[in-house]
């Protein structure tokens, strides 16, 4: 009997397993950042910066990549303003930047 009820559990598990990876590669996109890309940095850890945190800018930058260390990690110089932080950041922080023309807004 246990070790059916073993069988059976070990069973659902693999097939949770296999729903779960199917889901998540189904949504997933590896990020295609090269260097000299302009991106946006989160402000989410960062706690030095003024004002009311819902009053702050969600993201900063742009900033140009420096150098890619795997595929998960970038390095950008960061301006004056953030001179105390470390320049590596995960790419789960940085969004790619895209130029808007001025000439959309009036």
């Amino acid at each position: 009997m246990s070790k059916r009820a073993c069988d059976t559990a070990s069973k659902c598990i693999a097939e949770a397993k296999e729903y779960n990876k199917q889901r998540y590669d189904k949504i997933h996109v590896e990020p295609d950042f090269k260097e000299g890309d302009q991106v946006l940095l989160s402000t989410l850890n960062f706690n030095n910066l003024k004002g009311p945190k819902k009053m702050r800018y969600s993201f900063v930058g742009p900033f140009n990549i420096i150098k890619l260390i795997g595929k998960s990690v970038v390095e950008f110089r960061l301006t004056e303003e953030f001179f105390r932080k470390h320049p590596v950041f995960p790419v789960s922080l940085v969004k790619p930047y895209f130029q808007t023309g001025e000439d959309k807004f009036p």
